[in-house]
């Protein structure tokens, strides 16, 4: 009999929806603005509040008011119902800052559709209807503008303020932007899409703010009765496009925990338990998938790394929260992942900067996660050394699966610290830059990554090309070409030949022969010993089967002052933190520094994070390679002025290369270099002549 109801009732709906159809659309598009009642809306849109109630589980404790309303056929007061069960809920937010008109310039811009994303502004065009142009790119025709749009990205900026000042400006502002969506929205295209308003990103991040415009703003009572029921007649169809076109990888996480937040905030939904199992087996296989043992995301990109961490976090407070149990798996895998961003957290508190990564402060987020795990070690090198326990491990690290070496000489904040990649390519935003290495000492970035510019757009336009491509990175490029694509994920660890952590230093090795556009055969073997608390020894040994023009490529963060010597060295002139790069034994290079290079093409450019960029020092070391040959760099960290340092080559083979470096007045190393042979290592400190 109630499904019997059920199906009348749509009958009847749809012959009236049929009937005065011109008049509703008339209705809706002249007062969505005005729009705030239960009336109003179900005047308005008949069609999409059945839809509410066709989608819930009105057998669910709670809901019999409801239930007996809307099986009168009274389907105002069964919305009245509706949100008074919800008003009650201990899902509510009980406490609300004290009113105040109190502001922010960025929430004041976004009062007047001024938005800011990725680092560019501009004002989104209104329609004649009123209502915001959702598929607008932005200032630059940038895609992922209008992306950030749609993922409610204002929404959460002013939950934020009002939080903080109690302005309830800012609640009017997320009520209409809401409903302003949700209408513009219709009809919901019901396939994989990669629009503005329906690809699977927005669907999940647009529905996590939903829960907190719904729940935590209730007892504001400026998130009118109207705005509340179309959240409600929306979700069905996130749910419905979450669970049926999501994608895999790192967006796979971001997805599914858009789905969770929907089966575990609105039980009430007639699907909700089917999809909480659903995103549990998922996220789970998600997980072994792209997490490798060693805790790194595949992506390679400590951005993209947080991205996933941040969404498996979501899904575990979203279980624990509905006391809905995890696999032990997936809490230690967790735990890895944490362990992972707190280990290669470089001395300032900033993450890698990697791959598609932004330069991250992570400071905060770990000192939370160090509280929340327990992990006094995390605590210990996230303060540099502050509070907490010294780990019992370190102060370098190897992730065997991810091809990282993090050399440090400790946790301090004037730590030396080195980034060495030595893994696969990655399974997404990938550049080409095997081989690469970054240093920082004294509190200052020395040597860098080029960073990511930008995806789309102008930015992407000019720079997209050359952010992904070796020219950007410290390593090798051969007869002007750079790296090719390599494998994308690792199907064993790196075998140990490859690497070695020892209290006096550390050493990694690794191998890359596939070049774009080059022809024959050539190889790059890259060897970096770190003598502990000292310098770093860089050997390349090159293999070709015919004459190259090579060029050892250095790139230097853009606030270093940088001088070309007599000598061929390359050295910083600041006051504070300096690096020299030491050519040994090799006067013939040819060194020429760039800065903010257009043409004949793009090189010395930096991007911190996506959207910004400026001109960096890059020193260029270029020369003919005849045959096989080694050359060796040394990288000489100091806090004040450069010392003076003596280097020779002792001996080299295709094995090996031996080096000596000398500190006037201070000491001499012997640095015997092996390639793809960590056991031969050798570093012998001399008597002080």
């Amino acid at each position: 009999m109630k499904s019997h109801f059920s199906k009348v009732a749509v009958v009847i709906l749809m012959v009236w929806a049929a009937v005065f159809g011109a008049q509703i659309a008339v209705f809706a598009q002249t007062n969505w603005q005005q729009m705030q009642s239960v009336d109003d809306v179900c005047k308005a849109y008949p069609e999409k509040i059945q839809y509410i109630f066709l989608n819930l589980n009105l057998d669910y404790p709670g809901l019999q008011e409801v239930k007996k309303a809307y099986e009168s056929n009274n389907i105002p007061q069964a919305c009245k119902n509706l949100l008074n069960y919800y008003g009650n809920s201990n899902r509510i937010l009980k406490d609300l800052p004290p009113v105040s008109q109190k502001s922010t310039t960025a929430a004041d811009s976004i009062l007047q559709d001024i938005y800011t994303f990725q680092n560019v502004s501009g004002q989104v065009p209104r329609l004649a209807d009123g209502h915001l142009k959702w598929a607008h790119n932005g200032p630059e025709n940038d895609i992922e503008w209008a992306w950030a749009l749609n993922r409610h990205y204002p929404t959460r900026d002013l939950l934020d303020v009002y939080a903080e000042t109690g302005n309830p400006k800012c609640a009017e502002y997320i009520n209409q932007f809401t409903k302003d969506w949700i209408i513009s929205s219709w009809p919901y295209p019901a396939k994989k899409s990669s629009t503005a308003m329906w690809r699977g990103l927005e669907v999940s991040f647009r529905v996590k703010m939903w829960s907190h415009v719904f729940f935590d703003l209730w007892n504001t009572r400026l998130i009118s009765p109207a705005t509340k029921l179309l959240i409600l007649s929306s979700l069905p169809d996130h749910a419905h496009y979450a669970r049926n076109f999501h994608a895999q990888g790192n967006w796979l996480t971001m997805e599914i925990s858009g789905l969770a937040t929907v089966a575990s905030s609105w039980p009430e939904l007639k699907e909700s338990k089917a999809w909480m199992d659903y995103s549990i087996a998922t996220m789970v296989a998600s997980m072994k998938d792209q997490i490798y043992p060693d805790g790194v995301q595949t992506e390679l990109t400590s951005s993209y790394h947080f991205v996933a961490l941040s969404n498996f976090k979501l899904f575990a407070d979203i279980c624990r929260k509905n006391n809905v149990p995890l696999p032990e798996y997936y809490t230690k895998t967790l735990e890895d992942m944490y362990n992972y961003l707190a280990l290669t957290m470089r001395p300032d508190g900033f993450g890698l900067l990697n791959n598609d990564a932004d330069l991250m402060n992570n400071r905060e987020k770990l000192l939370d996660a160090a509280s929340e795990y327990k992990r006094k070690d995390w605590e210990y090198i996230v303060s540099n050394g502050k509070s907490g326990v010294k780990p019992n491990s370190g102060p370098s690290y190897v992730f065997p699966f991810a091809g990282q070496l993090i050399s440090r000489s400790g946790f301090d904040a004037d730590a030396h610290y080195s980034f060495f990649d030595i893994g696969p390519w990655g399974s997404g935003h990938q550049h080409n830059d095997k081989l690469h290495l970054s240093v920082t000492a004294y509190g200052r970035d020395l040597l860098v990554d080029g960073g990511r510019f930008a995806y789309r757009g102008e930015v992407a336009n000019k720079f997209r090309k050359y952010a992904v491509g070796s020219a950007s990175h410290n390593v090798i490029l051969v007869d002007d070409n750079g790296q090719a694509d390599g494998p994308k994920v690792a199907e064993a660890p790196l075998a140990k030949n490859l690497y070695a952590i020892t209290p006096e230093y550390d050493y990694g090795s690794g191998i890359f022969e596939k070049f774009a556009g080059t022809e024959g055969k050539f190889s790059h073997t890259r060897s970096v010993v770190y003598v502990r608390g000292k310098f770093w020894v860089v050997a390349d040994h090159l293999k070709t089967d015919r004459p190259r023009k090579i060029e050892a490529v250095w790139h230097w963060h853009p606030a270093n002052q940088v001088q070309v010597q007599k000598s061929g060295i390359v050295a910083t002139a600041n006051e504070r933190g300096n690096l020299q790069i030491i050519p040994v034994d090799a006067s013939d290079w040819k060194v020429s520094e760039v800065k903010g290079q257009e043409t004949p093409t793009i090189q010395g450019w930096y991007s911190k994070e996506y959207n910004t960029y400026e001109p960096n020092p890059t020193s260029i070391f270029s020369r003919q390679l005849k045959s096989d040959d080694t050359f060796v760099w040394i990288l000489w960290p100091s806090e004040g002025k450069t010392p003076e340092i003596q280097t020779r080559i002792l001996s080299k083979d295709a094995q090996s290369v031996k080096v000596r470096v000398t500190e006037q007045g201070k000491g001499s190393w012997e640095i015997l270099v092996p390639f793809l042979n960590s056991k031969s290592t050798q570093v012998m400190i001399l008597p002080n002549n």
